[in-house]
């Protein structure tokens, strides 16, 4: 006997794609160049209790506010995860998100692991990127280069990211980051596929599926 496949439904119109990496794995840089070749997708500009860094602007990287604005708005259920990172908080609109992907937007996510798990228990059909730098030393170096951080810092870092690095096999993609055109194309191609995805084209074309037979 045959059985007739049921796929998941998809909520929204908009899928979400979430990026995790260690610090210094190249994930910002990435996810930029992302944005600035695929204009249907939006990033999610997170908040944050840490302070900015000397080019970053309050709105354009992260909401940058106080500890006890930020435990505020946590309490009152306001973002869509939330974590501690570094000694520092990190949180995601909720509504920001949902009235994106109500409106068709593709959202991207770039958030810690812990978030992930929180996200996926809200949204089905999440897809989830890992990156991977290509060794532990080409990390540091790169953290090192990057001239952000004191010493002390880089080396927290350093072993947070192999605690990170643990949760690679939870995500659906990995990506290694060690050519920087061939990671981007890859990372390109796994956002065409998922846009292809039965689940997200039968919310996008419902009217044509259901016409078509496909769906009910």
């Amino acid at each position: 006997m045959t059985h007739k496949r049921i796929p998941c439904i998809q909520e929204y119109p908009g899928n979400l794609f979430i990026v995790v990496a260690p610090s210094g794995a190249g994930k910002s840089t990435l996810v930029n160049a992302l944005l600035t070749c695929d204009p249907l997708i939006r990033l999610s500009v997170s908040y944050t209790t840490r302070p900015p860094r000397a080019n970053e602007t309050n709105g354009v990287q992260y909401h940058f506010i106080s500890v006890s604005n930020f435990l505020d708005r946590r309490a009152q259920g306001e973002f869509l995860e939330s974590a501690e990172v570094h000694a520092n908080y990190y949180g995601t609109s909720r509504a920001w998100v949902v009235e994106q992907m109500k409106s068709g937007v593709d959202v991207l996510l770039e958030i810690d692991w812990q978030g992930v798990q929180q996200v996926q228990k809200q949204f089905r059909n999440t897809v989830g990127i890992f990156i991977l730098p290509p060794s532990l030393d080409v990390l540091e170096k790169r953290l090192h280069k990057r001239g952000q951080d004191e010493p002390n810092v880089i080396a927290r870092r350093l072993l947070a990211a192999g605690k990170e690095i643990l949760h690679a096999p939870e995500f659906e993609y990995v990506l290694i980051n060690e050519n920087f055109d061939c990671a981007l194309t890859e990372m390109r191609t796994v956002v065409s596929a998922t846009r292809l995805r039965f689940t997200s084209q039968s919310v996008r074309y419902k009217k044509l599926f259901v016409e078509l037979g496909v769906l009910p």
